[in-house]
């Protein structure tokens, strides 16, 4: 610590210019440590608003402005394996080089896991809707018992609590587009 000629203890400007955007970015972005926490870099976007997290292996999460989710490292291993959303939506181009498998996406009504892909996921209403732009994704029920459902491009499954088997469709292009501007895409 540096002492300034009164013998008193000198504010250190420098720290104090770095601890609080830390400070303020734990505040407003609370899922910032947790990334960091599991090798990912935190970034804010704008236009929409939006926090973007890199991962090591060339992963992206995308979430909108006010998504409520977390990161999940199942092994420990500094990565995340999987993401937990309870609302609002998120982006996941997860590459075909990853070196992870099966990254998940888990909700209140549906687990979608894929590899090599580009979706997003929303969750909003008591329902999850999963929507694949390249690559495929497999999405089951959490419970009910149903089989899962394979999802191409361009494809995608509204999932609603029950056991009704899980219909794959279509999506219409201002369907798609609305929840991809979301995103800025």
């Amino acid at each position: 610590m540096a002492w300034d000629r009164t013998d008193r203890p000198a504010i250190d400007l420098a720290a104090i210019g770095y601890i609080l955007p830390v400070l303020l970015a734990c505040l407003l972005f609370p899922g910032e440590a947790e990334a960091q926490n599991v090798g990912c870099a935190l970034q804010a976007a704008p236009a929409p608003q939006r926090q973007v997290l890199r991962c090591r292996d060339g992963l992206t999460i995308e979430a909108e402005a006010g998504a409520d989710y977390n990161l999940v490292d199942r092994n420990g291993d500094s990565q995340p394996d999987a993401v937990s959303l309870r609302n609002r939506a998120i982006f996941i181009d997860a590459p075909a080089r990853s070196s992870r498998q099966g990254f998940e996406i888990l909700t209140p009504q549906a687990i979608a896991a894929v590899r090599g892909t580009q979706w997003a996921v929303d969750v909003a209403g008591g329902k999850t809707a999963v929507f694949v732009v390249t690559g495929r994704a497999s999405v089951r029920r959490v419970s009910g018992g149903t089989a899962s459902v394979n999802l191409g491009p361009g494809e995608g499954v509204d999932v609603e609590p029950g056991t009704a088997p899980l219909v794959v469709r279509r999506w219409p292009a201002a369907r798609a587009s609305a929840l991809l501007a979301r995103f800025g895409r």
